[in-house]
């Protein structure tokens, strides 16, 4: 049902060249790339609380705003967003009352479980060497999880020098941001 109306919408803003007004390159206007979590709440908050723009920033997401290891997927695409798209800063921004915060893993899986997941596929995926309860815990506060991600970020062995990392936080009931870690190459320079 929804996906009708998404592409029954989409056709009238095709045909009523809607899309002009969002036309940009692919390099971000600010040099910057933004990390941060897939909540639904920041999908117009946050960039209307930064005052970001279409075109200005390059967005990547997943659960919680979290990176664990310095090879995984967001990575890749913060190296790539530095080397290929010329940003020079990386900001990572969690937010307050997060879904990922706490997460119980035993219940996580009974509901995966519950929605058709057999026990005999959660023991292949243990026995190779994957514990879904270490890949989908959360974390206990998003300013420890902020750090946690800046400083892998910031110590990767293919980052270069001059790329600044920021980590902020955002209430997303009130579009409220505050500093978590700031880069410190930037004490002394524009954020």
């Amino acid at each position: 049902m929804f996906l009708e109306e998404m592409l029954s919408f989409n056709k009238k803003f095709v045909e009523g060249k809607e899309y002009e007004q969002y036309k940009s390159n692919s390099i971000p206007n600010k040099k910057m790339v933004i990390f941060t979590c897939m909540e639904s709440r920041l999908v117009e908050l946050l960039p209307k609380a930064l005052n970001i723009h279409n075109g200005d920033v390059k967005m990547v997401k997943n659960a919680g705003a979290i990176i664990r290891k310095p090879f995984d997927s967001i990575i890749k695409s913060l190296l790539v967003a530095v080397y290929n798209l010329k940003a020079e800063q990386i900001i990572v921004i969690g937010h307050h009352d997060c879904g990922m915060s706490n997460v119980d893993t035993d219940e996580l899986v009974a509901n995966m479980e519950s929605k058709g997941i057999s026990k005999e596929t959660l023991n292949a995926i243990d026995y190779a060497g994957i514990d879904v309860h270490q890949e989908f815990h959360g974390f206990e506060t998003v300013e420890e999880s902020i750090n946690q991600s800046v400083e892998i970020i910031r110590n990767h062995p293919l980052l270069p020098d001059y790329v600044k990392v920021h980590g902020l936080v955002i209430d997303p009931h009130t579009g409220q941001v505050d500093v978590v870690n700031r880069d410190p190459k930037s004490i002394d320079s524009e954020f």
